[in-house]
């Protein structure tokens, strides 16, 4: 993890930091609602760019890494 990547996961609302840790953990344990975990973490990013609570950057980033990629 470069600097860029713990500078963009910090500051994140409670919600949205609620649905990735959930998420972390359901891929770590192998969870079977995985596909739940992945559609919650979605919304609470979208809401939380929509509200203006995290940057285009950091909503770009957060896409990348956890719902287009492997969240590694």
């Amino acid at each position: 993890m470069d600097y860029d990547e713990k500078i963009l996961e910090r500051c994140l609302p409670k919600y949205l930091e609620k649905d990735l840790l959930a998420l972390k953990e359901g891929i770590k344990n192998k969870s079977k609602n995985l596909d739940c975990l992945y559609n919650e973490l979605q919304g609470s990013i979208n809401s939380a760019f929509i509200d203006g609570e995290i940057t285009e950057k950091q909503c770009d980033y957060l896409y990348e890494k956890y719902i287009y990629g492997d969240g590694k």
